[in-house]
Parts: structure tokens; sequence; C-alpha cells
């Protein structure tokens, strides 16, 4: 297990501690956890640490100045960080992406999707780790996600408007709106969109990701030109607003 990518959990509750310390242990993961800042530099002084899943408020703590102290030691500086965060501020958001998060999770959350976005951010950060193939999970053939009347069928690979026409995707744009429905409140980046639409196989750049999410707009926005489901994000990538059922 010494190649094994090591994570640190850094959060006051100890119920989330421990609850994603076994989860990702059980993914082959090693695990350490603190419950404070003070805990957080004692770990990152005695081990090598992959990734940080940092709590956004800790008592007596601030996040944002934990992942700035992260970010300037000289042997954590590629370290990846992770913002968990149970507010739904998107400036917190952002602000904790400027300070030199790579990623954020809101609470609640799911573990399959704390997996995904660790696995994302490691493919980036730590190239070299030995990490399972793509996170992304097949969908299974009952899975129907329903958000502002529109229903996307993820198994038969259908949408459907709220007036029941059958909307045509490419692969590509499937991919892309079943990603988004996946984690709607979430700002995306490229490069994790990459990850969890074809994963890092997928040798494009950056901007034909924002290509593919022009040319969604034009099926599923009523004015494509002002979006109201998928927004951008200036300067960190997209967010889809779309109410989830």
């Amino acid at each position: 297990m010494t190649d094994a990518p090591h994570i640190l959990i850094v959060d006051d509750d100890a119920r989330i501690r421990q609850m994603i310390s076994r989860y990702l242990a059980d993914e082959g993961f090693q695990v350490s956890a603190a419950a404070n800042g003070e805990a957080m530099r004692e770990c990152l002084t005695k081990s090598k640490i992959d990734l940080v899943l940092l709590d956004l408020v800790l008592p007596g703590e601030d996040g944002f100045q934990l992942a700035r102290e992260v970010r300037a030691r000289p042997s954590t500086g590629k370290t990846g960080i992770i913002m968990l965060t149970g507010r739904s501020d998107m400036v917190d958001m952002v602000v904790g992406l400027e300070v030199g998060a790579d990623d954020y999770i809101a609470k609640p959350f799911h573990l399959r999707e704390v997996l995904a976005r660790i696995r994302s951010v490691l493919r980036r950060t730590q190239p070299t780790l030995p990490l399972e193939p793509s996170p992304m999970a097949l969908p299974h053939a009952g899975d129907v996600i329903r958000f502002d009347g529109w229903r996307l069928d993820l198994g038969r690979r259908e949408l459907k408007a709220p007036n029941g026409a059958e909307i045509t995707l490419t692969t590509g744009e499937f991919e892309l709106l079943a990603t988004f429905a996946r984690h709607p409140g979430r700002v995306l980046n490229r490069d994790q969109l990459m990850d969890l639409t074809r994963g890092r196989h997928w040798e494009a750049i950056d901007r034909s990701i924002d290509a593919q999410v022009a040319r969604l707009r034009r099926k599923i926005e009523t004015d494509p030109k002002h979006p109201m489901l998928v927004k951008s994000v200036r300067g960190v990538g997209y967010v889809f607003t779309g109410h989830v059922q």
C-alpha cells in the first residue's frame, strides 16, 4: 500500500472524518485525518500527502488560510486540495478555487462523488500515482434524471423536452449533459468536464469543451445567448443550475 495515494481529511466533525476515512481506505487509499489546522500541519510535516480534503469552516481556523498554507509549503505546493463546504454561496466557492483549491464539494455529499473528484484531481496533480480507471460509473438501465420539465434517460440515452419532443444529442453532447445533471450546482472546470465525460484519454484542447457547451445550449436553452441551465462562471468553468429530481 506504500504506492497508494495518501489522502489527508481535515474536518472537525468526527463522523465525517470516520465515514470518509473508512470509504477511502476500502478503495485502496492511504488515509490520515485531522480535526483542526494544528493537526493538519503536524501531519503535513510528518507524512507525504498527495491530496487534502479540507473543511472550509473549522473552529478558530479559516479554511481559505489553511489552503494558502498548504500551497505555500515547498513540500506541498503541488498537493491536491479539495474544499469541503456546507455553504451554498457561489462567492465562497470561487474564492476557494482562487486561493489554491483544485475543487470543492458541497455538504451533504455522496461518497462516490468524493471518490470521483479525488481521482480527477489526482490525475492532474499527481499523474504518476496508481489510480483506478475513469471514476464515472456506468448508468443503470432505469436511471432517469428530470430537471425543469426535461427528462434525461441515461439507460436509453434519450432526452425529452418539457413538451415531450425527443431531442437528438450527439454522444459528446449527451455525456456533457449527463455530467452536468449529475453535479447540479457544482462549478466544473474544463479539466473536470473532460475527466467526467471521456476521461484523460480524450486528447482535446480546452476550447473544445466550450464548443460542446455552446452546441448543447442551442438544444436545451430557450435563449442560448442568455443561458439559464448551463451558466458560465468567469475564469473557472461552468455550473448546471437546473432543478434536478
